[in-house]
């Protein structure tokens, strides 16, 4: 494929897979004004965003993915590169327009971010393979942990109850 192809259907992608969590939350926002026949066309636009957006991605998928090492080291450095880049420069916008909000989510996502990019080092250097165990998702502000539940997020002090777990 050549060189503008390939921009053009990654940023395709880009643009389908942001379209798609739009159209969820548009679908949201119309379940909640009591509209559902809004609300079904907006997800099932959504899942048409979503298949085109799979679509793109398996046309660049050997520019994206590589092998499972390499693909532990490139998501391990660009958790480490938003977590110390990209979200203090957010933070610090926020804070200075007066957005403490938006201040917070950014805060909760770097410090996520942060036990992100040490579960993928965990896993560059650590034989874990072999094993397979569940993980367990923060559904307020993504904070991911191997080990058992903790009662308190550590990041943003929601319940126990707000974790999801993901297991193969």
């Amino acid at each position: 494929m050549e060189q503008k192809t390939k921009e053009n259907v990654y940023t395709a992608f880009v643009g389908e897979a942001k379209a798609y969590f739009r159209l969820l939350a548009y679908a949201e926002k119309a379940e909640e004004e009591g509209i559902p026949q809004i609300a079904l066309l907006f997800r099932a636009i959504a899942e048409a965003e979503r298949v085109h957006a799979t679509r793109n991605l398996n046309l660049v998928k050997d520019l994206l993915v590589k092998d499972t090492d390499t693909n532990l080291e490139n998501s391990f450095q660009r958790e480490k590169t938003v977590s110390e880049n990209a979200y203090p420069e957010f933070i610090k916008d926020a804070e200075v327009e007066g957005e403490s909000v938006v201040a917070l989510a950014f805060s909760q996502a770097r410090d996520a971010e942060i036990f992100h990019a040490k579960l993928y080092e965990r896993a560059i250097y650590d034989v874990i393979k072999d094993k397979v165990s569940a993980y367990h998702v923060c559904q307020v502000c993504g904070y991911v942990t191997g080990k058992k539940i903790p009662d308190k997020c550590p990041v943003c002090g929601v319940s126990k109850e707000k974790f999801k777990t993901i297991e193969g």
